[in-house]
């Protein structure tokens, strides 16, 4: 066999080689919301620093790519836990929330790829089961609720976003609350007989501010009345009266004026047309 045999032999050999190493199990596609980590199984193990990004990769056959879904996502829980006096009550909440794009390394390394199961979940009920501990039936379900509610969000973020966890909670929610009825059914009550308290004390603090409207109002007519009485004097009578007399005696109209000979001196008017 001559040398160029042997050098297509030679090239042939590297050319199947190189087809082994780069055959279906090299090429990776990442598609958009979905982030790649490299398992390096030869040379280091995990690289938790180089993140894959969407797109069109070739690894080395022997190594792995683990590939995170990094779009917001959302889990449902029910649960039972007890207030703050041991009375059962059902929740619902929603939890929405996303791996941090460079740190899913980091997160395969500690819970792997069912971090939802072995983190998120277990850490939103226990939240959940904490803070509702510490208020009670009635103030879960009425009075305090929007305040329960922030204080599950802010402490389960908390948590989930500790440089160990990794994760982004974007919005908590509670669905749902339900008591055992005969409580449910008191506490409605309790709410219903506070409303019409709340009705009965406008309505009389309404009736006493038209109360309070009408004695003031009555206070200005009579000092008003007191300041035209005080100044009728029976001069100013008289000459009122001797007024109207001039204006009647101008009056093309028939009558008979007899000056003095009213009350007190005034005109005595007789007779009309």
């Amino acid at each position: 066999m001559g040398n160029k045999s042997k050098s297509m032999l030679v090239l042939i050999g590297v050319a199947a080689v190189i087809l082994i190493m780069f055959g279906s199990a090299t090429f990776v596609t990442l598609q958009p919301g979905e982030k790649g980590v490299i398992f390096k199984k030869f040379a280091g193990g995990l690289d938790k620093e180089h993140i894959y990004s969407a797109g069109f990769h070739v690894i080395a056959p022997w190594n792995d790519m683990i590939i995170y879904d990094v779009k917001e996502q959302k889990v449902d829980e029910t649960m039972d836990v007890l207030d703050k006096k041991g009375l059962p009550i059902n929740v619902d909440v929603s939890v929405r929330f996303y791996p941090i794009y460079d740190k899913i390394g980091y997160l395969h390394e500690k819970f792997g790829v069912k971090y939802i199961e072995k983190l998120v979940v277990p850490e939103v009920r226990s939240t959940v089961r904490q803070v509702m501990g510490r208020y009670t039936a009635e103030e879960i379900y009425s009075t305090k609720r929007a305040e329960v509610e922030q204080l599950i969000k802010d402490e389960t973020e908390a948590v989930l976003n500790k440089p160990e966890n990794n994760i982004h909670m974007t919005a908590l929610l509670i669905r749902s609350i339900d008591l055992p009825p005969e409580y449910k059914k008191s506490i409605e009550n309790k709410e219903i007989q506070k409303q019409e308290a709340l009705a009965y004390q406008y309505k009389l603090e309404k009736e006493k501010a038209e109360a309070e409207r009408k004695r003031i109002a009555a206070e200005g007519e009579a000092r008003a009345n007191q300041i035209i009485n005080s100044s009728l004097t029976p001069s100013l009578l008289k000459m009122r009266g001797i007024e109207a007399t001039i204006k009647l005696s101008e009056s093309p109209n028939s009558k008979t004026i007899i000056i003095g000979s009213g009350k007190d001196g005034m005109p005595l008017i007789l007779g009309n047309q």
